[in-house]
This record gives structure tokens, C-alpha cells and sequence, in this order.
């Protein structure tokens, strides 16, 4: 028992004389370092703070503003990090390959997340649309809800909310029609019709309903000349949000102006010819 509480002792006696050999030998460094931390992590609270207001000012984009004030903030505790260890003589080069060695392995496993994260501050900075925009990519078209890093958010009029990866936005064909989206249809009516009846026909029976916009104006004109009628074509851009069911009321309203107008929409003709042979 004696022998087991003298070598506890002497344990205590070697760890003791080794920390007051460290704090005799690096007290002021360890005090200088934790300084030199504290004030780091200060200073760099305080330079990101003045980044992001002046970013504010500027109108830049929140995410954008936000990511550049954190980037800025770790740099600046980063470097202050590296002056801390300095004062006890510790070589930072090591650090730096493996922080480079992780960094090349986080990328490769996280290549398309990291991809997400490049497109997605092109965005930001390039600003092809904005949020309230009506995109339409890779099939996909809805009003902007929220652009972030890794996706765009867009919500469409069914109510549903779609996420698309950054990077299946840059590089592709991108459609913004801000806050509107064009309605394309058409009518035939007979070739004993006059076209330019029915034309201002259409266009007075569309130019008052609420949710047609006035620029651009609606177009309205002879698409072209079927086998049997003249197919009249009507554009209109209307909001976003009710697209379909401003869809169904221009139809319905096109249809009520050509009977109004004492117009025939005639039916699909074939003519079958006979040949008798003797």
C-alpha cells in the first residue's frame, strides 16, 4: 500500500516539475498567444461587421454579403492563429499540407455539393434573375422564392416548391420572363371570314380583362393558312402565379368574341374522290 501511494506520489512530484518547467519556460508565450487569440477573434468580429454594413449599403445580395463577411472573418482569425503559434516556435508548414492534403480530400468527396456552392455564388454575383422572377431550366418553371449557395428555390402556381441544384443552372439555357409568362393559342375561322374582323374582335374582347399586361402589348395576327381555315394566333403575357387559369379565360374569351363577331370556326374537311372504273 505504501509503495502504491509512493509511486501515485512521484507521479504527481514528475507531472508537477513538468508543468512548472513549461510555464517557466513559456509563461509569457502562452500569455502572449492567448492574447494575440483573444484580440484575433475581436479584431476579426469587428472587420466582418464593417464588411457586412458597407455591403448593406452597397445593395448587395444578403447571401452574398453574408458569405463575404464570414470568409473575411475566418482569414483574419486564421492568420491571427498561425501568430499564435508562432510564439512557442511551432512550424506552421505542416499545417498547411495537411489542411491542403484535407482540403483536396473533402473536395473530391464533396465535388458536387462544392460545384452547388460555385454556381451558386455566380448567381449571386452575375444576377441573371432575381427573387419574384418566373425562370424556366431543364424543364423546370416557377417564380423565384430564395436563391442560395447550393439551390434556387422556385415555387410554382399548383403551390409546389421545387429545388434545383445551382450547377444545372449555369451553364444552361436559362429563360427569365420575370413576372409574367406568354399564353400562346389560336382559333381557325373560315376562309369566307375576313381575318382583320376577327383580329380586332379578339383584341377588344382581351385588351379590358384585368390580368393582361399592357407592356408588352398582346399580339395578334394570321399565323397561318390551314387545309381548311385561317388559323388566327393570340400572345398574351399574364402574372406568373395564375398562369393556367388566365389560360383557360383567354381561350374562353376568344371563343365568345369570334361567335360575337358572327364568325365560323369551321370543322376538319376531307374530300374523298372516287374513281369508277369500267
Amino acid at each position: 500500500m505504501e509503495d502504491e501511494i509512493q509511486r501515485e506520489f512521484s507521479r504527481f512530484q514528475q507531472f508537477y516539475e513538468i508543468a512548472a518547467e513549461f510555464l517557466v519556460k513559456y509563461s509569457f508565450q502562452l500569455v502572449g498567444a492567448i492574447i494575440i487569440l483573444i484580440l484575433g477573434i475581436y479584431i476579426s468580429k469587428k472587420v466582418a461587421a464593417i464588411v457586412l454594413k458597407q455591403l448593406e449599403k452597397r445593395n448587395f445580395d444578403i447571401t452574398l454579403r453574408t458569405y463575404i463577411s464570414h470568409t473575411v472573418r475566418l482569414l483574419i482569425l486564421f492568420c491571427f492563429v498561425v501568430i499564435s503559434l508562432g510564439k512557442f516556435g511551432i512550424s506552421i508548414a505542416p499545417f498547411v499540407a495537411a489542411l491542403g492534403a484535407l482540403a483536396l480530400g473533402v473536395g473530391l468527396a464533396l465535388q458536387g455539393l462544392v460545384s452547388n456552392y460555385g454556381a451558386g455564388l455566380s448567381i449571386i454575383i452575375t444576377r441573371p434573375f432575381k427573387v419574384g422572377d418566373t425562370i424556366t431550366v431543364n424543364n423546370v418553371s416557377g417564380v423565384v422564392k430564395e436563391i442560395k449557395l447550393a439551390a434556387t428555390i422556385v415555387n410554382t402556381e399548383d403551390q409546389e416548391e421545387i429545388m434545383i441544384p445551382n450547377k444545372h443552372i449555369i451553364g444552361e439555357v436559362l429563360l427569365n420572363t420575370f413576372e409574367y409568362k406568354l399564353v400562346e393559342t389560336s382559333v381557325r375561322i373560315s376562309y369566307r371570314d375576313n381575318p382583320e374582323t376577327a383580329m380586332a374582335a379578339i383584341m377588344s374582347a382581351i385588351k379590358p380583362l384585368d390580368f393582361v399586361t399592357d407592356q408588352p402589348d398582346p399580339q395578334i395576327g394570321i399565323e397561318c393558312f390551314a387545309d381548311s381555315a385561317i388559323v388566327i394566333g393570340v400572345r398574351v403575357w399574364v402574372p406568373t402565379q395564375s398562369y393556367t387559369d388566365c389560360r383557360y379565360r383567354i381561350n374562353l374569351t376568344v371563343f365568345r368574341a369570334v361567335e360575337k363577331a358572327g364568325l365560323h370556326i369551321p370543322y376538319p374537311q376531307l374530300d374523298v374522290h372516287t374513281a369508277s372504273t369500267t
